[in-house]
């Protein structure tokens, strides 16, 4: 039953953690050529999108938590602990908690990302104003004149 709880848990974490990945790809994409306006910034893309799996998998399976239901605990008399039986519903238990710790975790680490990112594209939104300064023009993308390319 433990292994059973432990593999629900791992696939339904990588479920939620892929359908995050792939709701975040886009704009993330999108944030990143802006930043880095190279082919590299691809791969931080990737990268993005591997360690939205890897935050969502390990934030949704909560190995120390799951061991409750195989070992009693440790600070209890021995006569009185027990190891907690695997109800129906500690299983909806379960699943709700690995959905929103995978969510949380994701959240956190998006939360991390987007402050790094509004920061860099201040930075990047800074030098090229200075640099259109210098040169005497406005800059390439049309935000100060509210137009847009076509």
């Amino acid at each position: 039953m433990f292994l059973t709880l432990l593999a629900v848990t791992l696939l339904l974490s990588a479920a939620v953690a892929w359908g995050v990945t792939w709701m975040f790809s886009k704009p993330i994409e999108r944030i990143l050529t802006r930043i880095i306006a190279d082919d590299i910034s691809k791969a931080w893309l990737r990268y993005m999108q591997f360690a939205t799996l890897v935050v969502g998998v390990s934030s949704g399976v909560r190995i120390h938590e799951l061991e409750r239901y195989i070992t009693a605990p440790q600070w209890m008399d021995k006569d009185k602990a027990r190891i907690i039986a695997l109800t129906t519903e500690r299983w909806v238990l379960e699943v709700y908690r690995t959905v929103i710790e995978t969510l949380q975790g994701i959240a956190w680490m998006l939360l991390a990302f987007f402050a790094v990112a509004l920061l860099a594209y201040v930075i990047v939104r800074l030098s090229e104003l200075k640099r259109s300064s210098v040169a005497g023009t406005l800059p390439s993308d049309g935000a100060a004149s509210g137009t847009t390319a076509p």
